[in-house]
């Protein structure tokens, strides 16, 4: 079934997860779509976590590297699990806090103006066929939906925050998911 954007700015079918770290837009123009990657603990897939750190609920204790971030208030409008899972913690028209300090073609404060979409991985490694295939119509989709977003203005956190943020990495097949497009 192809996903469908909802009025409230949330896709079906995805797993809703609502962060409560978000805000509201200032007034503009969506034109950027930013792809990062994540996994938590770094290098491990599946559980929990990265849901637990988009929500607030991180618990330090749950392993050593937790102690570091678990105070962090941060999302990602969706995340693209390895199997292809959609989870979606802001809808498209707020303000996700996912790239932080960013500038892109001179422009700072990205979340301004950008949707934010994790790829469960790590910035060294690959991507599986399933995460593709889902970021590549979730992104024809906003596509059609906030027209300045084109495919050249679909780009890596390390674009946006080029020293600060490698995600989604080397690993990350640009010419096959832009032929995806």
């Amino acid at each position: 079934m192809p996903f469908q954007l909802t009025p409230a700015g949330w896709l079906t079918p995805a797993r809703h997860c609502a962060s409560p770290h978000w805000d509201e837009r200032p007034l503009g123009e969506i034109s950027l779509l930013v792809v990062h990657c994540i996994s938590l603990p770094p290098g491990r897939f599946g559980g929990p976590y990265i849901d637990d750190l988009f929500m607030g609920r991180l618990d330090p204790a749950g392993d050593p590297y937790f102690a570091g971030i678990h105070q962090l208030r941060v999302s990602a409008h969706c995340l693209i699990r390895r199997d292809g899972e959609l989870v979606q913690y802001v809808p498209f028209d707020k303000r996700a806090w996912h790239a932080g300090l960013s500038c892109f073609e001179g422009r700072e404060q990205c979340n301004d103006f950008s949707v934010g979409i994790e790829l469960e991985g790590t910035d060294t490694g690959t991507y599986t066929h399933a995460q593709y295939h889902v970021l590549a119509e979730v992104s024809r989709l906003l596509m059609a939906t906030y027209p300045a977003i084109t495919p050249g203005r679909i780009t890596g956190h390390s674009d946006i925050a080029p020293g600060r943020k490698t995600d989604p990495g080397p690993g990350f097949d640009w010419a096959r998911f832009r032929a995806m497009l």
